[in-house]
C-alpha cells in the first residue's frame, strides 16, 4: 500500500511539471486564461486538473508558399515565397488571445493580400530582375502595417520570393531582349576600344611629326659644319688610307684607296 501511495505521489508530481527548453517559451493557462507570468528556461509546476503549459517557438520559422502573383499589365507569375518570422517571447500571450495557435494561417493571409496589392504595381519583368528586391521590402512593409492592427508580438523578418516563373511567351522576350542589351554594351566596348586605338595612333603620328619638326628646325649650317668635322675626324683616326672628295664642307665619297686603285686598273683594261 505504501508503495502504491508513494507511486501515485511521483505521477501527480511528474504529471504537474513541465520543462521549458532553449528557444521556446512556455505560459500557464488556468481556467481558460492565460497568466502575465512567461516562462523561458526551467521548469514550471502547475494543477493538471485546471491548467496546464502552452509551449511555444521564439526561434525563427519559416513559412513556405507556392502562389500567383498578378502583374501591372495583367499577367500571372509563378514565385516560391518564404516568409520568416519569429514569436516574440514576452508577447505570447497577446498572439495566443488575439490569433489563436494557428496564428501562421494568419501571416499567410496577410502576405497573399500585401503581395497582391504590391506586385499589382509592378510589371512582371521587374519581379525577374534588379527590382525584386524592393518589391519584397515593399511587400514586408505592408505586412507590418496590416498585422500589428490585428496582433501585436509576431516580428516579420523578411519575404523572400525564390524561383520567380515568368509566362513563356514574356520569359523568352525578356530573355531575347538582355541578349540585345549584352550585343549592344559588347558593341559599345569593342567601339571605345577602337576609338582608344585611333586616338593612340593620332597621338603617336603627332609625336614622330613633332620630333622630325624639331630635328629638321635644329639643323643649322653651323651644325651640319660641325657633324661634318667630326666625321673628319672619326676618319682620320682609322689606319687604313682612304680618298676623299669633298666640296671642303661634307665628305661626298668615302673610299679604300687600295680598292679605288684596282677598280681604276680594272677599268682601264
Amino acid at each position: 500500500m505504501k508503495n502504491f501511495s508513494s507511486l501515485l505521489l511521483a505521477i501527480i508530481l511528474f504529471s504537474s511539471c513541465a520543462v521549458i527548453r532553449p528557444g521556446e517559451v512556455g505560459i500557464k493557462q488556468t481556467l481558460g486564461k492565460f497568466s502575465n507570468d512567461v516562462k523561458t528556461e526551467g521548469t514550471i509546476l502547475y494543477n493538471p486538473l485546471t491548467s496546464k503549459i502552452v509551449k511555444e517557438s521564439t526561434q525563427t520559422k519559416n513559412i513556405k508558399l507556392v502562389l500567383s502573383l498578378p502583374s501591372k499589365e495583367g499577367l500571372s507569375v509563378n514565385s516560391e515565397i518564404s516568409i520568416l518570422h519569429r514569436l516574440q517571447g514576452d508577447k505570447v500571450a497577446s498572439v495566443l488571445k488575439n490569433l489563436g495557435p494557428n496564428y501562421e494561417n494568419v501571416i499567410t493571409s496577410v502576405f497573399r493580400s500585401a503581395a497582391s496589392d504590391v506586385c499589382a504595381q509592378f510589371f512582371a519583368k521587374d519581379m525577374h530582375s534588379g527590382m525584386r528586391a524592393n518589391i519584397e521590402k515593399a511587400i514586408l512593409e505592408k505586412m507590418k502595417i496590416n498585422l500589428e492592427k490585428q496582433a501585436d508580438g509576431i516580428e516579420l523578418i523578411a519575404v523572400l520570393m525564390k524561383r520567380i516563373q515568368l509566362p513563356r511567351g514574356l520569359a523568352s522576350s525578356v530573355e531575347r531582349k538582355l541578349q540585345a542589351e549584352q550585343d549592344a554594351m559588347r558593341m559599345e566596348f569593342v567601339l571605345k576600344q577602337e576609338k582608344l586605338e585611333a586616338e593612340r595612333k593620332i597621338i603617336n603620328a603627332k609625336g614622330e611629326r613633332d620630333a622630325q619638326l624639331i630635328i629638321a628646325e635644329g639643323l643649322t649650317s653651323g651644325i651640319i659644319r660641325i657633324k661634318a668635322i667630326e666625321a673628319f675626324r672619326e676618319l682620320a683616326r682609322s689606319q687604313n688610307a682612304k680618298v676623299i672628295i669633298t666640296d671642303g664642307k661634307t665628305p661626298l665619297i668615302v673610299g679604300n684607296e687600295t680598292d679605288t686603285k684596282q677598280n681604276g686598273n680594272k677599268s682601264k683594261k
